[in-house]
Order: C-alpha cells, then structure tokens, then sequence
C-alpha cells in the first residue's frame, strides 16, 4: 500500500476545476461536502486528482484553515488505497473536491476527520459505481 499524496493527485488546472463544479456531482457527509466528476485522463495522470478547501467564511483566520486542511489531507492520504483501487480496478479517472462544511465554532481533531473520511470514501465508490458504471443497488 502507498500512503502517498503526490502531486498527480493534486488538482491545480483552473480548467479542472471549473468543469467540476460547473459539471460535477455532490453529496454531503458532515462535516464534508463533496464534488465528484469523471475525466479522460492525461499521460501520467492518476486516477483520482483532489483538492480540498476550507470556507473563508466560516474560519477567518488562515492558521484555522491550515489546520483543518492538513487534517484532511491526512485523513484522505491514509485511506484513499481502497478508493484508488476501486478506480484502477474499473480503469475510472476521478476529479473529487473535499470542502469543510462543519461549523466555525469549534476546530476539529483528527479522531473527528479520519472516521467520516472513511464514510466519504466508501460513498465516493458507491456513487461512481452509479453514474460511471451504471450499476444500480
């Protein structure tokens, strides 16, 4: 298993990431709203690109911002191996956008992120089963 997050796997194209929330799909998982899009991949792209963000809004200062988004990251790098799998096996290209959507009140720990990030994955697979493979339940 590799618990990397190279930068492949970072979505940086403004073109990118414009197509994914103009084109994309959602659904929410507190405290996480997430966007997902299919794409044709580039050579040496990976399967999944990401990108995850923290409202300015609701966090003022970027320390907090920061905070949540290296969490995150972490969270996602850990756990992504079964998604990463998921998508090789059926030969899919995701774009995913992870957004904090949890309240400006209260900053989360770790115990808090890694769990729900697992509820993320585990329904990032079943919704592209859906859109992407035309699998129903």
């Amino acid at each position: 298993m590799n618990y990397t997050f190279k930068k492949e796997e970072r979505l940086c194209s403004r073109r990118l990431i414009d197509s994914l929330f103009h084109d994309g799909s959602s659904f929410v998982v507190y405290p996480y709203r997430v966007v997902l899009k299919s794409f044709e991949p580039v050579d040496g792209s990976a399967s999944i690109q990401s990108v995850i963000s923290v409202s300015k809004r609701r966090f003022k200062k970027a320390v907090d911002r920061n905070y949540i988004k290296r969490r995150m990251r972490e969270a996602f790098r850990l756990q992504k191996f079964m998604l990463v799998e998921f998508l090789e096996e059926h030969s899919l290209h995701l774009l995913v956008a992870f957004q904090y959507v949890g309240k400006g009140r209260d900053m989360p720990t770790s115990a808090d992120l890694h769990p729900r990030m697992a509820v993320v994955l585990e329904r990032l697979k079943d919704e592209s089963r859906k859109l992407y493979l035309g699998e129903t339940d």
